[in-house]
């Protein structure tokens, strides 16, 4: 579908990356990886046609659509919500419009006429056209795609000029999803989205028609998708058969085979060299010399591997110690106008609990952060501190707070106390300000960049009660784990206002959910129990109930020696439950599980295989022998994509059976 062939890009001396080839097949998910700043977004734009590659070619089939979501910038005004949705259609629009206007012309033709009989045949062909655009779904999809991206039906008649930044991302990523390109971009899709939205877009863009190169900072949503990953790092692209973790994994083995390679031809090297240095002045040995020489000359060197970038890790200064109780709203009540934020609300954090605090942008989430650290007052209720609390608050908003003339480092240094100023510098370096990027002036960095500087600056105060809003969305992986390890370390509360699963599962113990108009709902788990916990209370809600688990209230047990009755079913419907859990059982489960036999059979033969390479491989026969070296190689490589599509394969029959035995009633 699309073929890149040969490209190099590079600013002034810097490299991005040189000789990058690969194809872009149809329904394809891949995946851009990399840390900020190594050429993701670059190459994006370069395949959507907005900046020109230094060299090199990209191909396309002509009338290939490809659609192009960049990370900001996106402002439409002029138009609603519906109409500005609604232009994705624009072919379909026109079309319609071209049959009413020549439908107008041809009530003033005489019908004898042959005017009138070409006129009419143009009407028909372009019915034709228009009927294989389904122009009758087109309004129940608009509505299905806003809704499913977080707008209400209100919504449709506001100006787009009404809609703040993320929002006005979200209208255009609907258009993008109602005209279905062929081949769609995403930079950072779900950086302005709650994760109910998240979970939306997820589940669309695994059933997309279409081909999806993907740039994102969210672990599941990147091995959810993709398929395959090109990792961006030193001027250099590589190409993973895999989705993300595939890539961790892989490159962590690829890097040891490499530096292994160029350990063994550095050493045949030197050897070769010792040998010249010790015969050059023997005549006897001239010829044998001069043969050295030459072969040396044509070694095709293999480049020194490049140093990992450091993974620096930080601590939290020391927090002072605190009372029990942290902080404490009682029968709270917040309103903005008409708008009832909060009736009557009751919430207590105490020491050492860490919270995720979800739900849709505009549910109350921002004005919870001001009244619990009490920046903003209630309209009625009382908010108590506990004993020596200490808070420390990040929000989006510091950003713009900070002074333009300041250098970063002058910044930071200014926020952090005397125990933590020695830590200043290595703390910026693990939020991506490295080297002379420190002396950087304020006032000339994006607003990604400021949004860093003060997460740095409030993670350098001595605090026991932190409150995070947002804090991953301009950091890359490695800074994320950074935060992460210091924060699952970090003795004090934590609150964080996130949509980043991955980040919080293994952070916070509670999540507290807001939606519009109701009271916020505790979650006593991380992010997975509560979306796993809120699916089912929807789904009580709804008196929607799985096929399977009615079917599981009237499940066998293993020994098959009793039947157990469905109260409030009579047994003629009891008969037909039974029959329909053994049509599941031996048409469904039993296959699963025949596979799934047959399967760790073939995983154990494949780890005894890589086990034996891997032996090979660390043999200093192999290691001496280059051939050898690069056939043993490619062996593992090939092992290992085997054995990660093999382990993928696993996991999914492992849930698929479990949930099945679970609703039929068969134990393990």
């Amino acid at each position: 579908m699309i073929s890149v062939q040969s490209l190099r890009v590079e600013f002034g001396p810097r490299v991005l990356f040189n000789d990058l080839s690969f194809s872009v097949q149809p329904r394809e998910r891949i995946a851009f990886a990399g840390h900020n700043g190594a050429g993701k977004s670059t190459l994006m734009k370069c395949v959507a046609g907005i900046i020109p590659a230094t060299s090199g070619q990209i191909h396309a089939p002509k009338g290939t659509r490809i659609g192009y979501l960049p990370q900001e910038g996106i402002h439409v005004k002029g138009r609603t919500l519906w109409q500005e949705t609604e232009s994705a259609f624009g072919e379909t629009m026109a079309l319609s419009e071209k049959i009413d206007r020549l439908s107008n012309e041809l009530v003033k033709l005489d019908p004898r006429s042959s005017p009138y009989g070409d006129l009419l045949e143009e009407i028909g062909e372009l019915e034709l056209l228009l009927d294989a655009t389904d122009p009758a779904r087109m309004k129940p999809r608009i509505e299905s795609v806003l809704k499913g991206l977080g707008f209400q039906q209100k919504d449709f008649t506001r100006d787009c000029s009404e809609f703040s930044g993320g929002w006005q991302m979200r209208i255009a990523m609907a258009k993008l999803f109602l005209q279905e390109p062929e081949v769609l971009l995403l930079d950072e899709p779900t950086n302005h989205l709650d994760i109910g939205t998240q979970i939306w877009v997820e589940q669309y863009l695994v059933n997309y028609p279409g081909a999806i190169l993907l740039i994102s900072h969210d672990r599941a949503l990147l091995d959810t998708l993709c398929t395959r990953t090109i990792a961006f790092s030193h001027g250099r692209a590589e190409e993973y058969a895999g989705n993300f973790s595939y890539f961790e994994r892989e490159s962590v083995l690829r890097k040891e085979i490499r530096l292994k390679q160029y350990t063994a031809q550095q050493r045949e090297i030197a050897e070769t060299q010792r040998f010249i240095d010790r015969f050059r002045a023997s005549a006897n040995k001239a010829t044998l010399v001069q043969s050295r020489i030459k072969l040396l000359a044509k070694v095709e060197r293999i480049p020194a591997p490049e140093q990992d970038d450091a993974v620096m890790n930080f601590k939290f200064p020391p927090p002072p110690n605190s009372g029990h109780t942290v902080a404490k709203l009682e029968a709270i009540q917040k309103s903005y106008g008409a708008l009832n934020i909060f009736n009557g609300f009751d919430f207590e954090i105490n020491k050492g609990e860490k919270f995720a605090i979800v739900g849709p942008n505009g549910a109350g989430k921002s004005t919870f952060c001001r009244l619990i650290t009490a920046q903003e007052e209630p309209d009625a209720g009382t908010h108590t501190f506990g004993h020596k609390v200490a808070t420390s608050f990040f929000s989006q908003n510091h950003a713009d707070e900070l002074d333009p003339n300041l250098s970063v480092l002058e910044t930071v240094e200014a926020a952090a106390s005397r125990e933590s100023m020695p830590q200043a510098r290595s703390v910026l370096g693990c939020f991506l300000f490295r080297g002379d990027d420190v002396f950087k002036k304020i006032g000339v960095l994006s607003g990604g960049e400021r949004s860093r500087v003060a997460l740095v600056c409030m993670l350098l105060r001595p605090a026991n009660f932190l409150i995070l809003d947002e804090p991953t969305n301009h950091l890359d992986m490695q800074s994320q784990d950074v935060l992460q390890r210091a924060l699952i370390d970090y003795p004090g509360s934590v609150m964080i206002v996130s949509h980043n699963r991955n980040f919080l599962d293994a952070l916070v113990s509670k999540t507290l959910e807001f939606r519009p108009g109701e009271q916020p709902t505790l979650y006593a788990g991380n992010i997975t129990y509560y979306l796993e916990k809120s699916a089912e209370d929807e789904a009580a809600k709804k008196g929607l109930a799985p096929r399977l688990a009615t079917l599981g209230t009237a499940a066998t047990p293993a020994n098959g020696s009793s039947r157990q009755s469905v109260p409030g079913v009579n047994r003629k419907e009891q008969r037909r439950i039974e029959a329909e859990q053994r049509e599941i059982r031996s048409k469904v489960l039993k296959p699963l599980e025949t596979e799934f036999t047959a399967l760790e059979a073939k995983i154990a033969e494949l780890e005894a295989a890589q086990s034996t390479l891997t032996q090979q491989l660390s043999s200093e026969e192999t290691s001496n022998n280059p051939g050898k070296l690069r056939e043993v190689t490619n062996a593992v490589d090939k092992l290992a994509k085997s054995l990660e599509t093999s382990y993928s394969r696993w996991g999914a029959l492992s849930e698929e059976i479990e949930r099945l035995r679970t609703k039929l009633g068969i134990e393990a």
